[in-house]
């Protein structure tokens, strides 16, 4: 009786570093023109400003939803990982949190917000996943605030990402550029407001970010 040899099992091979490089730069590509123009922009032209070609990008995204979705979830990726810098600090908890709201207005979420609701569906696996690991991260980063007594008590994460992302969407009628000039500035504004012991009493009550869904 002769011996059977189980199968081999092939890996699936890795891709290349330059099909890798490719797809960063149209994502790379596709954020900033979905800031500069809206989710319509024509494929050809995040093709050209990638420096690919048209096959190339119809070669990792079969479709524009799926193109949307990695922009959407690569800002989200962004975001949370400067949240966990931020929880990394072992100094002053509420300057980790203003280095955080800084970074996260320079994803211009305000600009990519609108596509989730628009562009394809909102409970999709891949989006869902990224945006509960940085609702989780923000909640840990402004709760370690209100622990040292620094941030006021009166404030949920939704009352946060509602401000990041109005104050870093440019005014209607100017030009997204201009508009940035001031962004970071009236950020700070806003984290003085945050400083616990507050100034004044809130009206109504903290917003949680779950409340922020399917707006």
């Amino acid at each position: 009786m002769t011996a059977t040899t189980a199968p081999s099992v092939r890996k699936a091979p890795r891709p290349r570093a330059d099909a890798l490089r490719n797809r960063e730069r149209i994502v790379t590509a596709a954020r900033e023109m979905f800031v500069e123009h809206g989710p319509d922009v024509p494929l050809d032209e995040i093709a050209r400003r990638a420096g690919v070609g048209n096959a190339t990008v119809y070669r990792n995204f079969p479709d524009r939803d799926a193109l949307v979705r990695e922009v959407v979830c690569s800002v989200m990726d962004r975001t949370a990982e400067a949240a966990e810098l931020a929880l990394a600090e072992t100094g002053d908890a509420f300057a980790a949190l203003e280095r955080f709201v800084h970074t996260a207005a320079d994803e211009r979420i305000s600009a990519l917000c609108p596509m989730v609701s628009s562009t394809f569906d909102q409970h999709h696996p891949d989006l869902e996943a990224s945006r509960e690991r940085v609702e989780q991260l923000v909640e840990e980063v402004m709760g370690r605030a209100k622990v040292a007594g620094q941030l006021r008590p009166d404030v949920g994460v939704g009352d946060l990402m509602i401000v990041v992302a109005q104050l870093s969407r440019p005014p209607a009628g100017t030009d997204c550029m201009r508009g940035d000039r001031f962004v970071h500035r009236h950020l700070q504004l806003f984290l003085d407001g945050l400083r616990a012991p507050a100034r004044s009493a809130l009206p109504g009550r903290a917003v949680e970010i779950r409340e922020l869904r399917g707006c």
